[in-house]
């Protein structure tokens, strides 16, 4: 859309305000509403807010900053009222002097993708989207109490959740989205929506937009959505297993019906370029302390750097589909994580491989649960790091990185996650209170 398709729509819906989106380096969305009059002032980039109020943004003595909507992101928020009504447009952050924030997601990701376009690509995903539903207080806060005991592909009335996954559904298809499958997840009050795949930036405007959809609708159903990746100790947790591909001139060039699998080249070298960077993209792709509670064994979570064309227990897994659905699943990630970071990381790692023709070990066919540790290590097959400080110094010894994310995330983001990490190790828990209080 354009500004003038925004602008006539909004006058013929009646619309009166509109919620200017935008996403912190955190991948926390934050909003401010404005009224339709204005709608020229935003579009003009005249509209400022305090950065240095936002977390990772800029310090007090730089903090002015604005937000110019991207009209191709307008919206109507179907679950706001008619009358009256709301709709959204996500922007993109700048600063006084008109000049792109560097702190700014779809500018990072914008930028990673200029590279793509560069070599006559266009990078297609589709996120799996995984959360959990917790019963709600009368002020809509979360009670640790799991909606329902439901496991994989239940029905109702097992499936407690069914009524709520369905308005959710509704609700995005009404904002354009279309929904490819949703089911119960394998754990208790756990569920899964997944859209149809889409170009990179898109598609993360698609997953803010999403997340924002799952919380609102839920609570509407008197219900918490969370997530959280891994809420429930003994439990499966929530991902966002990342389906990848390439397409060159509306061919997609990862696949190759010549091979044995069907497999290109060129995919094999984008292959190699992810497990080269894994661990030090993990820190993006699972960015908060509690993400390396689900990457455990047992939990259909990958805990080694390695590919395979046919099973779920690697990093990376070539699902069967071939032609255009040829596609390349990277499974670590989970629905913390940043998408617009995420995606230009996992892009940026991926041409790495195609450039300088980085060809992946063998594909690891076997249960890699079941491997022992040594026979893994002979085969080239490293482990995904087990817990986010581990990822943050993994993160440090990447210069993609530092180079994609660029000087002000990259800096933000290590500090504050370091912080959080001191934090959590500092603190007594639960678990250690039981374990030695009274042995010890």
């Amino acid at each position: 859309m354009t500004k003038e398709d925004v602008l006539k729509d909004v006058e013929e819906k009646g619309i009166e305000f509109i919620r200017l989106q935008f996403i912190d380096i955190f991948g926390i969305m934050k909003s401010t509403s404005v009224m339709v009059n204005e709608l020229e002032r935003a579009f003009a980039g005249e509209l400022m807010f305090d950065g240095s109020s936002v977390d990772g943004f800029a310090s007090v003595e730089e903090s002015d900053q604005c937000i110019v909507p991207d009209p191709d992101t307008y919206a109507v928020m179907p679950w706001r009222p008619q009358e009256e009504g709301v709709a959204r447009m996500i922007c993109d952050v700048y600063t006084t002097e008109g000049h792109p924030f560097q702190g700014c997601p779809r500018y990072v990701l914008k930028k990673a993708l200029r590279e793509a376009e560069e070599m006559g690509l266009v990078y297609n995903i589709g996120p799996e989207g995984e959360f959990f539903l917790f019963q709600a207080d009368d002020k809509g806060y979360p009670i640790f109490d799991i909606h329902d005991q439901a496991g994989y592909f239940d029905l109702a009335p097992v499936d407690l959740g069914e009524d709520a996954r369905r308005n959710i559904i509704l609700t995005l298809k009404k904002m354009d989205f279309s929904i490819e499958a949703s089911h119960h997840e394998v754990a208790p009050g756990q569920h899964e929506i997944d859209f149809k795949y889409g170009e990179a930036l898109q598609t993360a405007d698609n997953w803010m937009t999403f997340r924002d959809v799952v919380k609102n609708i839920a609570y509407q159903s008197g219900l918490y959505a969370t997530f959280m990746p891994k809420p429930l100790s003994g439990e499966n947790g929530s991902a966002m297993h990342c389906n990848q591909s390439l397409f060159k001139d509306g061919v997609n060039v990862f696949y190759d019906p010549r091979d044995p699998e069907e497999l290109s080249e060129t995919a094999r070298f984008f292959i190699g370029g992810l497990l080269k960077h894994a661990r030090g993209i993990a820190a993006i792709a699972n960015p908060v302390i509690n993400s390396y509670k689900r990457l455990k064994p047992g939990y259909e979570a990958p805990i080694h750097v390695a590919w395979s064309t046919c099973n779920r227990s690697t990093l990376i897994r070539v699902p069967a589909s071939r032609g255009d659905g040829t596609r390349v699943e990277y499974r670590s990630p989970d629905p913390a994580a940043n998408p617009y970071f995420l995606y230009a990381l996992m892009l940026k790692a991926g041409l790495e491989g195609i450039k300088n023709k980085i060809m992946p070990p063998e594909p690891l066919q076997s249960n890699a649960f079941c491997t022992d540790e040594p026979s893994l290590r002979k085969r080239g097959v490293g482990c995904y790091p087990r817990d986010l400080q581990e990822a943050l110094e993994e993160m440090q010894k990447d210069s993609l990185v530092a180079e994609t994310l660029g000087e002000h995330v990259y800096r933000s983001f290590l500090k504050a996650k370091q912080k959080e990490w001191d934090k959590y190790a500092e603190s007594v828990h639960d678990w250690e209170i039981r374990k030695y209080l009274k042995q010890l």
